[in-house]
């Protein structure tokens, strides 16, 4: 079985056609952890070039259901970025001084600066699928804001921004199994919330909510992929793949040197 895990512009998306245990060319646990420590140490050189070019900055969403894997995504996957030049940014229920905003206030806020790397955990996405499913805002509210998010989107493209937007891909089985998880181990319980419970009865309803918004929001500028995440491995390379290509794209380059150095010496 194959399937596309880039999602090209105006396609249709049923979550459904996606398998989220698709090996995606990697079958084998010990190689793809080898090949991800080598797209680590690539991504924290091109990072550097990054940051000292000062041009350019990339922005990484990460969306997903409940127990998709966003936080170990970024310990495992997005490891290698130095803290000094990446912010990772989590997007909780806005507060009462954001909701007196319009909804894309608070995330350009967050937009990284030229020469940085954003990572936003949950994102402006929140603001169609969990207010859509939720009913938290009439329908002809949250259908607008498709056509705002990709013009949003191609502002921060223009003024030099990459944007990469991975969905996190997991089954309903598997996240029962990841909640229960959370339940059963004293470590992992403070991670768990009444609320996931009235969430998971809402799966299909997310799952719909998904797929239009990928289909409706994945452009040229900034396209969508569905990283199959139900074994965690496999979704780490996926995701790891993908950044480092987009960085080795976007060919950032260390400064030309100053003229007369030659020859200087540090007394």
């Amino acid at each position: 079985m194959s399937q596309p895990i880039k999602i090209e512009p105006d396609t249709a998306v049923d979550l459904g056609d996606f398998d989220p245990d698709f090996h995606a060319g990697a079958a084998d646990r010990a190689e793809a952890e080898a090949e991800l420590d080598k797209n680590v140490r690539a991504m924290e050189h091109l990072a550097s070039r990054l940051y000292a070019e000062h041009r350019q900055a990339l922005l990484i969403v990460l969306q997903g259901m409940d127990t998709s894997g966003k936080d170990g995504t970024i310990r495992h996957a997005l490891r290698g970025f130095n803290p000094l030049l990446c912010d990772v940014v989590p997007f909780k229920a806005p507060t009462e001084t954001e909701r007196d905003h319009d909804f894309l206030w608070r995330i350009h806020r967050e937009v990284p600066a030229r020469g940085r790397i954003g990572i936003f955990n949950r994102s402006h996405y929140e603001d169609i699928v969990t207010v859509r499913v939720r009913k938290l805002a009439p329908k002809r509210a949250w259908k607008l804001r498709f056509k705002a998010i990709n013009g949003f989107e191609r502002l921060l493209v223009h003024s030099g921004t990459t944007i990469v937007k991975c969905f996190l891909h997991i089954s309903k089985d598997e996240q029962r199994e990841r909640l229960q998880s959370r339940l059963d181990d004293p470590d992992k319980r403070w991670k768990f919330r009444v609320g996931d419970l009235d969430d998971r009865k809402l799966w299909d309803n997310f799952q719909q909510a998904y797929g239009d918004a990928i289909g409706r929001t994945s452009t040229e500028h900034a396209p969508w992929y569905i990283i199959p995440a139900n074994t965690k491995w496999r979704r780490d390379l996926v995701v790891s793949r993908i950044v480092r290509e987009t960085l080795e794209r976007m060919d950032p380059r260390f400064p030309l040197e100053e003229e007369g150095l030659d020859g200087v010496v540090v007394e």
